[in-house]
């Protein structure tokens, strides 16, 4: 179980915990009514209190974070740790490997192999929850928090950015705003479509080589497949993307897209973190065809 401790400050002076938990930590509903219905998960000076009970400047909260979700199954593999603390743990994710299990795949992802992680490093009390999926074939800087209030504070509060290769010269910089559907309920596969989900995607080129673009991306959305969908859309689909319409290459045979660097608050201490991961070895090989440098961040045409 995560414990954090808290200093009321003047602002919430004299006013309910309720408003200190909701106004300045900004815990979620569903953890607010987990501390609701446990009482003494909540301290002040020590001494339990109830969310209607007044707090006043100066008091020190004590909370004790509900983490009750069952581990999926371990998976063992080596996972390329960047950084971990208390409260989050942060990977870089190879392609090829889900990040979530699935009924008929209940192992072999991501979730597993960080579940496996915290077992043998004597931290099975938690329950890792990836923050800000990516798709399967993506690579790239992953978070998984380890208890609901890191992923609370985290989840739609986190910047990302891509590089990936893209079929075709592209505009030097541009933007898609286009919405995104799922035509199929069956199927995986994404279009763009009205009635669809809002989706917002910003390019720039990095350099152009043999016919294609090298790209750095940010979205303002997040929704399934959004680059790939996005990219297809205008006429550049991601090189080795045959989902989406592109060829595959002897180097590449899934998207050439690679979460680059993700960029947050961190969830308890309240400092911005940036965390990079390079493009890994398939990327790479086809980058080096064209002696293009790839962690050289301001090779822009």
């Amino acid at each position: 179980m995560r414990v954090i401790n808290y200093t009321v400050n003047k602002k919430y002076n004299d006013r309910p915990l309720l408003h200190f938990l909701k106004g300045h930590i900004k815990l979620s509903t569903h953890i607010i009514q987990s501390l609701r219905h446990n009482y003494g998960a909540v301290l002040i000076n020590g001494k339990p209190h109830r969310l209607v009970d007044k707090v006043f400047e100066g008091d020190v909260l004590e909370i004790h974070l509900p983490d009750k979700n069952a581990l999926p199954e371990l998976w063992e593999t080596d996972l390329e740790i960047i950084f971990e603390d208390d409260d989050i743990l942060i990977i870089n994710k190879p392609s090829g490997v889900s990040v979530h299990p699935t009924y008929n795949h209940p192992n072999g992802t991501l979730c597993n192999a960080v579940a496996n992680y915290l077992v043998k490093t004597n931290q099975e009390n938690l329950t890792p929850r990836a923050v800000g999926r990516l798709d399967k074939v993506t690579s790239g800087v992953m978070i998984f928090a380890k208890n609901s209030f890191s992923a609370s504070r985290l989840n739609g509060n986190i910047e990302k950015v891509y590089t990936a290769i893209a079929c075709g010269e592209m505009e030097k910089s541009g933007t898609v705003n286009a919405p995104i559907y799922r035509p199929d309920p069956n199927k995986t596969i994404r279009a763009v479509g009205d009635g669809g989900d809002s989706a917002v995607t910003h390019w720039r080129v990095l350099d152009f080589f043999d016919g294609k673009s090298y790209l750095e991306i940010k979205t303002e959305t997040g929704r399934t497949h959004q680059i790939r969908v996005h990219c297809a859309y205008i006429g550049h689909p991601l090189l080795g993307d045959e989902m989406y319409g592109a060829p595959v290459t002897e180097n590449l045979r899934r998207a050439a897209l690679h979460c680059k660097s993700v960029t947050f608050i961190h969830p308890v201490s309240g400092e911005e973190l940036t965390f990079t991961a390079s493009e890994p070895d398939d990327i790479k090989k086809e980058l080096k065809k064209a002696e293009i440098l790839v962690d050289k961040p301001d090779n822009i045409c």
